[in-house]
């Protein structure tokens, strides 16, 4: 088996979160002394998995600072169990089948809009608004696309689970958000704007869904190994 800087980070990362989780349900001194010596080997084995594409590179924060950021997530109980974070995503359709991306203000890469979960709103509600922040228009959410482990598919490098929902173009003219975008528009899949990824291998089923505004199936990421019990 070959490593890669990926299978660095995922693991890194996930023993990073089992160690945290540990320090918030355990009260024995033994036990939170090697869940810390734990988080320390983990930090290492992040910072050395080198740079990627969220902007941490291992040049800018080293090991000790990445175990700090880590440790200072320990609670107790139920608030310290570490679980991915979520965000939500919108694949928006007009009566053309042209979908409405944007160019990221952070990175210059071209993607469906985007943005982190937040507490008060239900996904869909959040999708609504992220839409209308980042460009303008107004959407009706039809349907969950896909759901995504961020970090299995390579598109980013922290532990982040995403919901892509399907959403119709109600109205409006695009006003791109001044910080948060750089660029936005609308888009045939056959003359999409570069850089960006390949958005039809991560969400089967996008193509038509762009083309007849239905669902057939929703895409998620299949158990690996012995946890495929099918």
């Amino acid at each position: 088996m070959q490593v890669t800087a990926k299978d660095l980070m995922k693991w890194a990362e996930s023993i990073s979160a089992l160690a945290v989780t540990g320090l918030g349900f355990s009260e024995n001194l033994y036990e939170r002394e090697r869940y810390e010596e734990i988080l320390k080997v983990a930090a290492e084995i992040r910072v050395a998995s080198g740079g990627d594409g969220d902007g941490f590179v291992s040049g800018e924060i080293d090991a000790e600072g990445l175990y700090k950021m880590w440790i200072s997530r320990a609670e107790s109980g139920v608030k310290g169990y570490i679980t991915p974070k979520v965000s939500v995503a919108a694949v928006v359709r007009d009566e053309k089948s042209e979908i409405l991306l944007i160019q990221r203000g952070d990175s210059g890469v071209w993607l469906y809009p985007t943005g982190w979960a937040d507490v008060g709103y239900s996904p869909a509600e959040v999708v609504i608004k992220e839409v209308k922040e980042e460009t303008g228009v107004d959407v009706l959410v039809t349907g969950v696309l896909a759901v995504l482990d961020g970090m299995r598919s390579g598109f980013t490098s922290i532990p982040m689970y995403s919901i892509v929902f399907l959403c119709e173009y109600l109205g409006g003219d695009i006003q791109r958000h001044p910080l948060e975008t750089m660029d936005a528009g609308w888009f045939s899949l056959d003359a999409l704007p570069s850089p960006m990824p390949n958005i039809r291998e991560r969400v089967p089923g996008l193509q038509e869904a762009l083309q007849t505004g239905t669902i057939t199936q929703t895409y998620f990421d299949l158990p690996r190994g012995k946890l495929n019990l099918h």
